[in-house]
């Protein structure tokens, strides 16, 4: 549900999120040297809300790299504490949630409802907001993401040059922005002006990057992976791969997870790992048995995944324009020179 456009300081910024922190355990984005990552709020603490996505991505609060699902086999193991709001929120992993809630929320009779996922999205607030500036590596409005969020958020800041433009995107944003109301204005048309001058300038860079780089735009991508099966493609860019996952990993919508058993003298518990589909355990079955037992098999399924499976399944490309992966992959493989060369492959 969305309310009027409110305006809130500079200085009213750090107020509001102590306020927020009295039921919510609060991060936010910030920013040291080059490095942009989240860190749980304190008071005082600068917070870089324009900046451009954070390395890690938003799934890393949803499903963590390692925890408990089950002890003693009966039992779903709720986490503890406040449930969280996170600030900062980005369009492109905004997208990656829409992938996370296919999978782990059983939307659409897609599969069974993961309880604990389901449970902690529910109570999760996601504070979104604009990109003021992009990174090289972004390239979002190729995979129809603009670099200013649209949906699947609950609230959502612009930057302005002396504060920021608030809007709600669910009831939940709305109920929390009526406690705060005595920190807020109404927005005003320069404030709207301003806001939309300044979404305008960052869409035209990521426009740059996306002319720089060649990356071809979404409409283009229909098919490559099925006309590309059996190219040489997959095989030179594998060539120079070190199989470490870090893609999947920082990947905002790759899920994979393994499950295994661990216990004591007293109980057993049930864990839930991150996984990678570029690793050659992945696919590996009893007897030893690999159907991806060569590197660039792995490399094919994992574009196959994102630009052939779930189109197909769920309606969308599995990618989001981060830049995520080309910044993490020591490699320096790079997920737009790829789909420029199976695009023009059959062009």
């Amino acid at each position: 549900m969305n309310i009027s456009p409110y305006y809130l300081s500079n200085t009213d910024l750090n107020r509001f999120l102590e306020d927020l922190s009295a039921c919510f355990q609060v991060y936010i984005p910030i920013q040291k040297e080059n490095q942009r990552f989240y860190k749980e709020f304190v008071p005082g603490e600068p917070v870089s809300l324009g900046m451009p996505r954070t390395f890690e991505p938003l799934k890393a609060f949803l499903t963590r790299a390692r925890e408990t699902v089950a002890k003693d086999f009966n039992e779903k193991t709720p986490r503890q504490g406040k449930p969280i709001a996170i600030l900062g929120a980005k369009a492109c992993d905004l997208k990656g949630l829409k992938i996370q809630d296919h999978v782990f929320s059983g939307r659409d009779g897609a599969d069974i409802p993961d309880p604990l996922y389901v449970d902690f999205r529910r109570d999760t607030l996601i504070i979104a907001s604009d990109c003021a500036s992009c990174l090289e590596t972004c390239f979002c409005m190729s995979l129809g993401v603009s670099p200013h969020p649209q949906e699947n958020f609950d609230i959502n800041f612009s930057t302005l040059q002396d504060g920021y433009l608030v809007e709600t995107g669910s009831d939940k944003g709305k109920s929390v922005i009526e406690k705060s109301l005595k920190l807020l204005s109404p927005a005003s048309l320069d404030h709207l002006r301003e806001r939309d001058n300044l979404r305008a300038k960052t869409a035209a860079s990521v426009m740059d990057n996306i002319k720089k780089n060649s990356v071809p735009d979404q409409e283009h991508f229909k098919g490559i992976i099925e006309k590309n099966y059996g190219s040489e493609i997959w095989q030179q860019e594998a060539r120079s791969c070190v199989e470490c996952g870090c893609c999947t990993i920082i990947c905002p919508t790759c899920h994979c997870f393994l499950l295994y058993d661990q216990k004591d003298e007293k109980s057993m518990a049930r864990l839930r790992v991150w996984d990678s589909c570029m690793l050659k355990d992945y696919a590996r079955v009893a007897g030893g048995g690999n159907p991806r037992a060569k590197l660039w098999m792995r490399l094919r399924n994992r574009f196959e995944k994102k630009f052939d499976f779930f189109p197909k399944v769920a309606g969308i490309y599995a990618c989001t324009g981060c830049g995520r992966c080309i910044s993490g992959c020591p490699a320096k493989i790079d997920i737009r020179r790829v789909l420029h060369k199976l695009v023009e492959a059959h062009v």
